[in-house]
């Protein structure tokens, strides 16, 4: 059994480190991460310049073959998967900061994940919420692999995924979510350069209502978030509607 591990934070995080030691236990490891931090790409693949694909031995994986690329997450899952022989798993994480709701849009995290899943491998995206003083990614990666073991003796549904997001304390327990409206609140920030040339930051406040069940109230309480997510986008009621009404 392999298992292919990725992230978005890059090749250095502490977090897909804890992550890669603790698969051990369960399969073959390859670690194959951005070369640099990736956070916000989504699911952009690069395909108008060409891709290093490099061995690291300087990131501290030991014996776990690591490779670092100048590229996306989900960069990362193509070249790792048809390199290094397909894996029978894809992970990704441990991002440092949850991934819930509509953040799911913009997350590289969750995009190595959704690419796994797109090219039928289950996979799993895991975060950890970073608000609190100490980040326990050794804890979380325990839990990692409960859920991933989970997953490679069940599977998954076709074009799904787990998103998996920890709490900042010791976990309470597990708990089955949909997606919350967690989502970030867009400011533009305007600067000038010395040449008097204006420029601009983007800047965001996250929000979200703390409904019960969905994965921002489940971390909110404590509990380790388990949110299965599909790659199908159809809104698959509203199109029946738009078979009887749809006239132009």
């Amino acid at each position: 059994m392999r298992i292919l591990v990725a992230n978005d934070d890059g090749i250095f995080s502490p977090g897909i480190k804890a992550l890669a030691f603790a698969l051990r236990e369960l399969a073959e490891v390859n670690v194959v991460a951005p070369d640099v931090e990736q956070s916000g790409v989504g699911h952009s693949i690069t395909f108008r310049r060409p891709l290093r694909f490099k061995h690291t031995a300087s990131a501290g994986f030991g014996e776990i073959p690591a490779y670092r690329v100048d590229g996306t997450p989900a960069d990362c899952v193509v070249l790792g998967s048809r390199l290094l022989g397909w894996p029978d798993l894809v992970v990704s994480g441990i991002n440092i900061g949850v991934n819930m709701g509509l953040d799911l849009t913009h997350s590289g995290t969750v995009a190595a994940a959704l690419e796994g899943a797109s090219m039928g491998i289950p996979s799993i995206a895991f975060s950890l919420d970073a608000s609190g003083e100490e980040l326990r990614f050794e804890e979380a990666a325990q839990y990692a692999v409960l859920i991933a073991r989970w997953v490679m003796r069940h599977g998954l549904p076709r074009k799904t995924l787990l998103n998996v997001n920890f709490p900042n304390q010791t976990p309470r327990g597990f708990r089955i979510t949909r997606l919350s409206t967690h989502r970030y609140e867009d400011t533009i920030v305007e600067r000038e350069d010395p040449e008097g040339r204006p420029y601009y930051w983007v800047a965001g406040k996250p929000t979200a209502e703390l409904e019960e069940g969905t994965d921002f109230w489940a971390v909110q309480q404590g509990y380790i978030s388990v949110t299965p997510v599909t790659l199908d986008y159809t809104n698959h009621a509203f199109a029946r509607e738009l078979e009887q009404k749809f006239r132009v």
